[in-house]
């Protein structure tokens, strides 16, 4: 018993790991290990009887946390997106516009799986709309299987970084910060993965050409009556469009100051980006619709096709991810504004039905109760393990690395990335992420670049070989059994597993280049995150000395006086009255609060 009662918080986090490798739901795994070692602290007098009171308040703050409700919210933007065409019209059109190079198929796969991560922010639609509409296209025209389901698989899991991801909801709300602060670490990061991957097929196609090669002739169907691609209109409409945006980035602070009738000095960076995108793509699509309403012929059909096709989407990322950005809207009220967006968009297509609604709306709920359910799970288990001192075993565990905080940081991704093996990033996210938050802020490290950090390793929970369920989604859809291709009529051989398998290393490999990077580079995450306010406090009090100088001095009227062995009674120091400038710059230093 002694030996039990010394070691329990150790003992409760292996029976955790037992109960998971048994099988039992991950919900219940916590909140039934929770409960035992919790009844077990009590009999052994370690925790008292009224710790286990606390549970209902827990559970009714988890009921009560607005920031949650943008989990459904953006899951059901995303499952409207993805069954209303948007993604196979994407694919279409993006695979016909850069499928006349080699690695086009290719290209287009990452550039679609980029943007529909920016917009429903949900790996599994990605993964099986690409693989559903892109594998056999690919497979037909001669890309070699590994490549094919690689970048299938490693592009729909740039929902897991790329805003609006709902594991970046998950970390901010474990992390206690603030949703859209973490949106704005992960901003970069989540791109210069995409370019990584792009990279990587660039090199393909110099040393493996016969692997990614180009769309013949025949299969280019969006083409001018005499025989033309057509993208010199579309150069042409995109560097208007971008000299537009440039323009207006260039002049945005005059431009509003015209507006609100006053002289505005400056604007901030991320506003100006993202107004003078918005304007630039307003202005594509704007010219779109007056050149086919008047039958002027000033475009061609591919730059016709690419305006409608892409520019919808890509308002719909600016007014859910640009609103939260600009301080406009939280992220509840951005995935709100996204998911009624979707409804828009669906309808306007014509492809809103009662049976799409129902389905989207299904989903939502399981997904939803999915993650409500274990996070109640894990308020237990957390509960009971800060009760018997579980933080301060894991704080002495991690603190004892040699290195300091590069230790820390290896240890801590090389247990992300071993665990993601076995673990997803939800369970992830709500059983590990509480225990290395206070040990990583206690050792001075930032938690908004901790998270965007740990949300790209966790990425690879969806490729690791063999329980990656990304892998597990395309395997799903991809051909099991040879079939005959219904346009070319040739007999096309099946995926195997071990050929997923093969092609989601190296994109495995690249994520944990990405890791590296972000641990050698903080700036990638720390450059999109707002400037905190700077204070010189030698100027304040100089400015406080000229304004109360009489109140400076008049603080405390028994100082200065003789106390009654004759000395002078010293003010007391700990009292923020004796000195106005030490509680400002304590206020000043306190951290603030991230709702």
């Amino acid at each position: 018993m002694q030996f039990l009662a010394q070691n329990i918080a150790p003992i409760m986090f292996a029976g955790l790991i037992v109960f998971l490798l048994l099988g039992f739901p991950v919900a219940f795994s916590l909140g039934a290990c929770g409960l035992f070692f919790g009844f077990v602290g009590i009999e052994l007098g370690l925790l008292p009887e009224a710790l286990l009171q606390a549970l209902p308040l827990r559970i009714f703050g988890i009921m009560q946390n607005d920031t949650l409700l943008a989990i459904p919210f953006f899951t059901l933007m995303g499952l409207i997106l993805e069954r209303s065409g948007m993604a196979e019209d994407l694919l279409d059109t993006i695979g016909q516009l850069f499928g006349t190079i080699r690695g086009g198929l290719a290209f287009a796969v990452i550039f679609v799986g980029a943007l529909l991560a920016a917009t429903t922010g949900v790996v599994a639609a990605s993964v099986i709309s690409m693989g559903l509409i892109s594998l056999p296209i690919m497979l037909r025209y001669g890309y070699d299987r590994r490549v094919a389901s690689g970048v299938i698989a490693a592009s729909g899991t740039l929902a897991q970084i790329i805003p609006p991801s709902l594991v970046l909801i998950i970390l901010a709300d474990q992390l206690g910060r603030s949703v859209g602060e973490m949106y704005k670490g992960a901003f970069i990061p989540g791109f210069a993965l995409t370019g990584l991957y792009f990279l990587y097929i660039v090199i393909l196609t110099f040393i493996r050409p016969h692997w990614v090669p180009a769309l013949p002739l025949e299969a280019r169907t969006i083409r001018e009556d005499n025989g033309s691609s057509g993208l010199r209109s579309l150069l042409i409409l995109t560097i208007i469009s971008t000299v537009a945006a440039v323009s207006l980035g260039q002049n945005y602070a005059q431009v509003l100051g015209w507006l609100k009738g006053e002289a505005v000095l400056s604007v901030a960076t991320d506003e100006t980006i993202v107004v003078s995108l918005c304007a630039g793509v307003i202005l594509a699509f704007v010219i779109a619709l007056v050149n086919k309403a008047t039958h002027l012929g000033l475009l061609s059909r591919m730059a016709e096709r690419v305006t409608f096709v892409l520019i919808p989407p890509l308002l719909l990322i600016f007014l859910v991810l640009g609103t939260i950005f600009l301080g406009v809207a939280t992220p509840t009220e951005g995935g709100a504004m996204g998911a009624m967006g979707a409804l828009i968009m669906a309808m306007s297509r014509g492809r809103l039905s009662m049976k799409l609604l129902k389905q989207a709306l299904n989903s939502t709920a399981k997904l939803s109760s999915f993650v409500v359910f274990i996070l109640i799970g894990s308020t237990v288990f957390s509960l009971v393990f800060q009760g018997v001192d579980g933080s301060k075993w894991v704080e002495h565990l991690l603190t004892s690395v040699p290195g300091g905080q590069v230790g820390f940081l290896i240890v801590v991704n090389l247990l992300i990335f071993f665990l993601a093996f076995f673990l997803d990033f939800f369970e992830l996210s709500f059983i590990v992420v509480p225990l290395l938050a206070p040990v990583a802020e206690k050792i001075g490290i930032d938690l908004i670049w901790f998270g965007v950090l740990l949300g790209v390793n966790m990425q690879t929970s969806f490729m690791h070989p063999p329980f990656g369920f990304a892998l597990f989604f395309l395997r799903s859809v991809a051909p099991a059994t040879a079939y005959t291709d219904k346009l070319t009529k040739k007999l096309i051989q099946p995926v195997t597993t071990m050929q997923i398998y093969w092609g989601a290393i190296p994109f495995v490999i690249i994520q944990i280049i990405m890791v590296g990077l972000i641990i050698a580079f903080p700036g990638i995450v720390s450059s999109g995150l707002d400037k905190k306010a700077e204070y010189d406090l030698d100027k304040v009090r100089i400015e406080m000395e000229a304004t109360m100088p009489d109140s400076m001095e008049q603080q405390d009227p028994t100082a200065g006086m003789p106390d009654s062995a004759g000395g002078a009674a010293p003010a007391d120091s700990s009292d923020p009255a004796a000195d106005p400038l030490k509680a400002l710059q304590d206020s000043l230093n306190k951290p603030e609060k991230k709702n």
